[in-house]
């Protein structure tokens, strides 16, 4: 039961997390930046979210860095907002899948040429 609970509870920060994102005024991050997973630790206390950008890479290391800086104020907001006993942690790791799967796309589209 209890994982049932946990993968509940990492899609609504992921969702939560998105709307947080577009509301913080750090130049860094990017106002594309997708957040590709959240993966909640079974004893809910750290939560790694994976994120990547259609800016590349070098973006999405610049909006991490962002968001690590506003990990504080984002623990708090997704406390008061999901009304949690406790908030996790979060831990911000930069994912290039959205680059690579559009790569993949446009090798598809040249072979089809």
């Amino acid at each position: 039961m209890a994982g049932y609970r946990n993968s509940r509870v990492a899609e609504d920060i992921k969702r939560e997390l998105s709307v947080l994102m577009r509301e913080l005024k750090d130049p860094r991050i990017d106002k594309m930046l997708t957040i590709v997973r959240a993966e909640l630790s079974g004893d809910m206390s750290y939560c790694k979210v994976y994120v990547s950008s259609l800016g590349g890479a070098e973006s999405t290391k610049e909006s991490v860095k962002g968001l690590k800086s506003a990990a504080g104020f984002i623990r708090r907001e997704i406390f008061h907002r999901l009304k949690l006993r406790k908030s996790p942690e979060f831990i911000f790791i930069a994912d290039n899948s959205i680059e690579r799967g559009a790569d993949i796309s446009r090798k598809i589209d040249s072979l089809s040429e």
